[in-house]
């Protein structure tokens, strides 16, 4: 093989391969099998996947890099906003049809980096990363399982969703409109022990006509979309639990009428169609 000829198809090989996003250790892989049937004196024939771009492989690997970086962005928003104190709430995505990636057990949300993230199969076993799943993967799969829909979840210690939730009390009166079109409304699951299976069966009945649980004497779960979906959701979770504190305290609620409460339901699948 000519020099010019080999120095052309080593460059190719490698190009087309940066071109299609392959990460750098695997650039070399056709170049270094051009130079040994080089050296070898075999003669030369081309192999489709040598230079196919694998693009589904690339998509995929950009995709969970963004989301890596999403899921640490919106750990530390969770932590900011006062609703993950300590090592609380977990967050997840939907990675494909077969794993989902999660942040870990045991760790700030606030100091979580992109390389902190766990993946794991829908059984939550572990399957990439150098830290544990978080105890409660259990009831993001009881989730995923339930609502093809969802993809993202975010599960989070808001202080007065959960104040509502240890009082045995759900928000589902409904006060504002705002609530009603964006969630509906926000039922109780009963209580269930922090990490156990009892927890995602708690859950369950409530997953098709809800976006938004509170967990007695827990907390509250969301999910969406996407995280940032997921993510408003939760905040409009306690934006509510405090007007409905706030109105106990001035007293005199005046809850909307069903006639009103019916055109908002009417306005809020209007929305969510635009939305889409």
């Amino acid at each position: 093989m000519k020099s010019q000829t080999l120095i052309f198809r080593l460059a190719l090989a490698g190009y087309s391969r940066i071109a299609a996003g392959i990460p750098l250790t695997k650039l070399l892989d056709t170049p270094q099998r051009l130079l040994r049937d080089a050296v070898s004196g075999r003669p030369w024939q081309f192999r489709p996947q040598d230079n196919v771009v694998r693009i589904d492989a690339a998509k995929l690997e950009l995709r969970e890099t963004e989301l890596r970086r999403e899921l640490a962005r919106f750990s530390k928003w969770t932590s900011r906003l006062g609703y993950a104190p300590g090592t609380a709430g977990n967050l997840s995505v939907r990675l494909d049809k077969e794993r989902i990636l999660a942040t870990p057990t045991g760790c700030s949300k606030y100091l979580l980096r992109p390389s902190d993230m766990v993946i794991t199969d829908l059984d939550g076993h572990l399957l990439s990363g150098t830290r544990n799943v978080t105890s409660e993967i259990g009831m993001h799969l009881t989730i995923y399982r339930n609502r093809p829909d969802v993809e993202a979840v975010v599960h989070a210690h808001p202080p007065i969703a959960t104040a509502f939730a240890s009082c045995g009390l759900a928000l589902d009166t409904p006060l504002c409109a705002e609530l009603v079109m964006a969630l509906g409304s926000i039922p109780l699951a009963p209580y269930a022990t922090p990490g156990t299976e009892e927890l995602g069966a708690s859950i369950e009945p409530l997953l098709p006509d809800h976006d938004a649980i509170l967990l007695a004497n827990h907390g509250a779960v969301t999910f969406g979309k996407d995280l940032q979906d997921a993510m408003m959701k939760m905040e409009t979770t306690e934006h509510f639990a405090q007007v409905c504190l706030a109105t106990c305290e001035i007293g005199s609620p005046r809850p909307l009428e069903n006639t009103a409460v019916d055109q908002l339901k009417q306005a809020r699948e209007k929305y969510l169609k635009n939305c889409q």
